[in-house]
């Protein structure tokens, strides 16, 4: 039987074991419609409750050692390499992603796994100087319960990224995942841990609307919040997790430039483009928002972007052929369209599609795009790519830092020095010389400056910042005298 048969969550949601739920919501698989069950659809007071639960299995888990810790990572990192086909289904029929991108999507989920097996058995601080006699010790120690609030476009990985090394590092965790894509994303993590042996209660699934997110974001027992989704929620949940003081990590959005200089080859470069454009309908917060083209190669580089649009197939990402799959739903499509109409008005020219049809969107190339044209900052989430020319190299560093966002780069050039000086003046957290901008190896440091997070990073050596705290112990063989 299948890890995730709709027979052991539907209409269910999770606590260490499955719970009948009080509500529910509609699974639908993304390109038909079809409805695939119904998840668990939690309410305020049961975060209230999982919160409260989370923070007593935490003192449980934190007081095993960490062989005990460290086996149940070993375990979910081999159910989720022996079950990888059920996941990957999952990611393609309710996140419409690509068989391509959900089998990728899987695979660097499955290293932060086993990346995640190391975590228990790391240093956990450091031996400070002082005076003689006296041990001053740096000590890193569980936040407790972590929130995590996870997005529909990277279901999987982006909110295992933050659930697996958060366990890992002894805290308990409360997962809302995104109620559009909360079986690949929420009941699959639920599954894995499940069978790894995950003690009973340090892992909660409650997938729902904001009024749960906000429910996270207020609770006094949980000490921290990891956010992943859009600018805009993220200043919600940044200025209601201050109402307690919780630490708060934001992943946010980008309108990521893709620089092609003069001297690079014409087809890695239109290759490059349509990768970082167009992967998973260019709904990923590292998508190539602004492509930035040297007007020497200006033309040729369009022309041959256009050629390799023309050749894409939309549609249901179950057949093979397929190259774009559909949109989160049909409301996200519209709103597409919407900028590409806007921009048009704006002077852009429309060389290709612009038009949605219910879930899905054509994909879609403007050129020209003016620095005031309102596509040219905004984020869309959507199978466009925005043709911007350049003419010298520190007209493309200014059009590149023109913006509020300031997540990932890429540079294309045959001239490595000059991609590296110019890329050190770009304000990204992300910066690539010959790639494009959709990167992410789980072991790196991953963060963005201005709009696009609130300065934090998650993964690789972050996640030890990101999911403990310190504390600074001192011992004395016995108490000293002090004059008063």
């Amino acid at each position: 039987m299948s890890i995730l048969a709709k027979e052991i969550w539907d209409k269910k949601l999770f606590n260490g074991s499955w719970q009948p739920a009080q509500a529910t919501y509609s699974v639908v698989e993304v390109a038909t419609g079809q409805e695939l069950g119904e998840i668990g659809y939690a309410s305020e007071a049961e975060v209230v409750s999982a919160a409260k639960e989370a923070k007593l299995a935490q003192k449980q888990w934190w007081s095993l050692s960490y062989q005990e810790r460290q086996a149940v990572f070993e375990r979910a990192a081999t159910l989720l390499t022996e079950n990888q086909a059920d996941v990957i289904a999952w990611l393609v029929k309710e996140s419409g992603s690509l068989q391509l991108k959900a089998g990728f999507e899987v695979s660097i989920s499955i290293q932060v796994l086993k990346h995640c097996i190391g975590l228990p058995a790391a240093e956990q601080g450091t031996l400070l100087p002082t005076q003689n006699g006296k041990l001053s010790i740096a000590k890193r120690v569980p936040l407790g319960v972590v929130g995590v609030i996870s997005p529909f476009n990277f279901p999987l990985y982006l909110a295992l990224r933050a659930v697996a090394p958060a366990l890992a590092l002894g805290n308990a965790v409360v997962l809302k995942p995104d109620e559009r894509t909360a079986v690949c994303s929420g009941y699959a993590i639920a599954r894995i841990f499940e069978l790894a042996g995950l003690p009973k209660g340090l892992l909660h699934v409650l997938p729902g609307g904001a009024e749960v997110g906000e429910a996270l974001t207020l609770d006094k027992n949980i000490a921290s919040i990891q956010f992943t989704g859009s600018t805009d929620v993220g200043r919600i949940v940044g200025a209601n997790a201050a109402k307690t003081l919780k630490k708060v990590s934001l992943e946010l959005g980008g309108k990521n430039s893709l620089i092609i200089l003069d001297d690079a080859d014409i087809e890695l470069a239109a290759e490059n483009i349509a990768w970082g454009a167009f992967l998973h309908s260019g709904q990923i917060c590292m998508t190539s928002g602004k492509i930035l083209i040297h007007q020497k190669i200006y033309e040729q580089v369009k022309q041959r972007v256009i050629e390799k649009v023309k050749n894409f197939v939309v549609g249901n990402p179950c057949e093979s052929q397929v190259t774009i799959g559909p949109l989160i739903n049909a409301k996200q499509a519209q709103r597409v369209e919407k900028l590409v109409n806007a921009a048009v008005v704006e002077g852009a020219t429309l060389e290709i599609g612009g038009h949605a049809d219910g879930v899905f969107f054509e994909p879609t190339v403007l050129s020209d795009v003016s620095q005031d044209n309102p596509i040219f900052s905004k984020e869309i989430f959507g199978p466009v790519a925005v043709l911007i020319p350049f003419s010298t190299d520190e007209q493309a560093i200014e059009l590149a830092n023109d913006g509020d966002y300031g997540l990932s780069a890429g540079i294309i050039t045959s001239n490595v020095g000059r991609g590296m000086q110019l890329g050190a003046q770009l304000n990204v957290g992300l910066l690539h010389i010959n790639d494009q901008t959709v990167n992410d190896e789980t072991v790196n440091p991953f963060g963005g400056f201005g709009a696009s997070g609130n300065g934090t990073r998650i993964g690789g050596p972050a996640n030890a910042d990101e999911f403990t705290q310190w504390q600074w112990m001192t011992v004395q063989a016995q108490a000293p005298h002090y004059p008063f």
